[in-house]
């Protein structure tokens, strides 16, 4: 650990956090994760106390090895939530001089996309929700700012990435299936075409489980074939498109 006043430099350092927007699926609608800020124990600061922000907080410079590992430290004291750095996903970087009022504060943001658990906040948190995004309270910071963003990444990243697949079961329906793609683009897909395209990609195994399909309306159940996707990843200008 460096000792006090053991590195001099002419430009004085700005702090690095890591903030996380975590959406949850509960089978209807995305939910994000939010906590209600309170009072910081280390730092005495009264920074949009009692306000709803998005998880997150300081790099510890002699013990986080990277700003993912930050995230995922955060994440898990402040709400309990256990996602490893390696299921965050950086996806901006936040610098303009007036974002913090405390300090001069670089954010590096990340989304993951999980299945709704309980959560309980923690150190400087004092609340932890899920929250509807069309419930979303004016947040702390630049926080609405980075909200919107993951919103558009996520929305990007669907057509690149098995986004959402973590959020159903291993065994789904398509209609579940259509039903969450709905919930992460805000659109409406003609069943029928959905159900073509994504069978068409061939990244879905239907699972054989002995019901008689004739005569029945018992949906046919299907699995993800990640080495489908990645096959299909493989191919020039590769993008899923619905």
């Amino acid at each position: 650990m460096a000792r006090k006043g053991q590195y001099t430099y002419e430009y004085p350092h700005p702090a690095v956090t890591a903030d996380c927007v975590v959406f949850g699926y509960d089978g209807k609608e995305l939910k994000v994760l939010l906590i209600k800020r309170g009072k910081e124990k280390e730092a005495s600061t009264t920074a949009y106390v009692g306000q709803w922000a998005l998880p997150g907080g300081f790099l510890d410079a002699n013990s986080d090895k990277n700003v993912a590992f930050t995230a995922s430290r955060e994440l898990r004291e402040e709400t309990g939530l256990q996602i490893a750095p390696q299921n965050l996903v950086e996806f901006s970087t936040y610098s303009d001089i007036d974002r913090d009022p405390r300090e001069r504060v670089i954010t590096v943001a990340h989304y993951a996309l999980v299945k709704l658990e309980k959560v309980q906040a923690d150190t400087d948190a004092e609340k932890a929700e899920w929250f509807s995004l069309a419930d979303v309270p004016a947040l702390a910071f630049d926080h609405d700012a980075i909200l919107s963003d993951a919103l558009a990444r996520i929305k990007e990243d669907i057509h690149f990435r098995p986004v959402g697949f973590d959020l159903l079961p291993d065994v789904f329906t398509l209609p579940q299936l259509q039903n969450l793609y709905e919930a992460i683009l805000q659109v409406k897909f003609d069943r029928r075409n959905f159900a073509n395209k994504m069978k068409h990609y061939h990244i879905l195994d239907q699972i054989d489980d002995g019901t008689p399909r004739h005569g029945t309306r018992t949906p046919i159940q299907y699995s993800f074939n990640k080495q489908g996707y990645d096959t299909l990843k493989e191919e020039k200008d590769f993008m899923l498109e619905f």
